[in-house]
């Protein structure tokens, strides 16, 4: 049964399920098979934050998320990370609900978790920010890959704030997430770039020429979530896919980058679709076993440098796809 207080905040935090479908947005994707698959994620991702805010427990959580087939569950671990994000957020960071998750039932699904602290971002005011991420000492790729958290914020803003943050192309304020405030805008810009997959609904030219509108600076890192998002959601056609890759010009190595960490995130959960397998083959050209070996061989630990470990990771990606003649990423 779900408590007075939880669900009191799930009524105030939650958007409905009808909020969140692309027609209600305003989003111009027109209506299809693909938009509909991919209005199904955050939907999963609603009903496993309204689970993890009612909820008395992790085992009452662990236990709804598992009902929750394997294509979806993780974007369910990514909502109830975010309630769990929030809860102790408002326990004046004192909680562990965050912690015991990712460090639990939710370590398959880490990448997306993380996305799911970002979430939370959004939702709670910055002074807040600082007891967000939880001590996942001994966890995979922590902290490498909390940069994650920030593209969750930028997608975040992007998807329910799309005039201000798409059409206007609002810049946040910087912050010093994991010390590093100039980052920080290009890991929103990533997740921003995630979005604008789901905001056209996977419509190649509507997302080239929304990238193509933005300042030249960004659009690197935003072409890097739409291949994330292309491959880890889906959404397309083998043919629509291609479309992506030329579209994508001289962007491709960071298209791909995008792709390869998408492959392996799939791979890490235990459950790899049929579509994440295409767009890896068609936008990055490889195979997912070769995709999770790339991302495996240039995994960068965390630790001191001016550049953050996760841009580096990045860079290592993207210099197997530069070919004589391409610029080489920044």
């Amino acid at each position: 049964m779900p408590t007075l207080f939880g669900s009191l905040r799930r009524l105030v935090l939650t958007p409905s399920l009808a909020d969140v479908t692309f027609g209600v947005r305003g989003f111009p994707a027109t209506p299809s098979e693909a938009t509909r698959r991919l209005e199904a994620i955050p939907r999963a991702v609603i009903c496993g934050f309204e689970w993890g805010i009612d909820a008395r427990d992790q085992w009452e959580v662990e236990r709804r998320l598992e009902l929750v087939d394997q294509e979806h569950r993780g974007f369910a671990y990514e909502g109830a990370t975010m309630a769990f994000t929030v809860l102790d957020a408002m326990a004046g960071g004192r909680g562990h609900r965050t912690r015991d998750l990712l460090l639990g039932p939710g370590q398959p699904h880490i990448f997306l978790t993380y996305i799911g602290i970002g979430f939370a971002m959004a939702r709670l005011p910055r002074p807040l920010w600082k007891k967000v991420m939880p001590d996942l000492s001994g966890s995979a790729y922590y902290p490498t890959m909390s940069w994650l958290a920030v593209d969750g914020y930028g997608f975040d803003r992007a998807y329910f704030e799309t005039p201000r943050w798409v059409d206007q192309q609002r810049v946040p304020a910087p912050y010093a997430w994991e010390g590093d405030p100039e980052y920080f805008l290009r890991a929103v810009d990533q997740g921003i770039g995630r979005a604008l997959w789901f905001i056209h609904g996977g419509n190649v030219p509507g997302i080239a020429s929304r990238v193509e509108g933005f300042a030249a600076h960004r659009r690197a890192d935003l072409w890097s979530g739409v291949g994330l998002a292309a491959t880890f959601a889906g959404g397309s056609t083998p043919e629509g896919l291609a479309a992506l890759r030329h579209a994508a010009g001289e962007y491709r190595p960071e298209l791909a980058q995008g792709v390869v960490f998408a492959a392996k995130a799939r791979d890490f959960s235990g459950f790899v679709p049929e579509h994440t397998e295409a767009a890896t083959s068609v936008l990055a050209e490889l195979s997912m076993e070769a995709a999770v070996a790339l991302a495996d061989a240039t995994a960068v630990e965390a630790g001191p440098g001016a550049v953050p470990a996760y841009e580096l990771w990045r860079r290592a990606v993207r210099a197997h796809f530069v070919t004589a003649g391409e610029r080489i990423p920044g």
